[in-house]
């Protein structure tokens, strides 16, 4: 069976919660590419220090690899579980 992303994006992606957490990213993301941090296409992720994807601030900003940044599952909060 074939997957319906037009589906998926309207049951889920298309929500207000969905589209302000991607927002907030993308924002993340712009952020690090203003300051000469990320550049297009570098497989790099933009790490939130205090697991927080809605503080954008620069100081809780930096660039990790996708790997590190991806290594540990998060509890419902954004904490390391343990």
């Amino acid at each position: 069976m074939a997957r319906n992303y037009q589906k998926e994006y309207r049951n889920y992606d298309s929500k207000p919660k969905r589209v302000k957490a991607r927002v907030a990213r993308n924002k993340a993301r712009r952020i690090m590419k203003r300051a000469g941090m990320a550049k297009v296409g570098d497989g790099k992720d933009v790490h939130h220090k205090d697991n927080n994807t809605r503080n954008n601030s620069r100081s809780n900003l930096s660039m990790r690899s996708r790997k590190s940044n991806r290594s540990y599952a998060r509890t419902k909060t954004g904490k390391m579980k343990k």
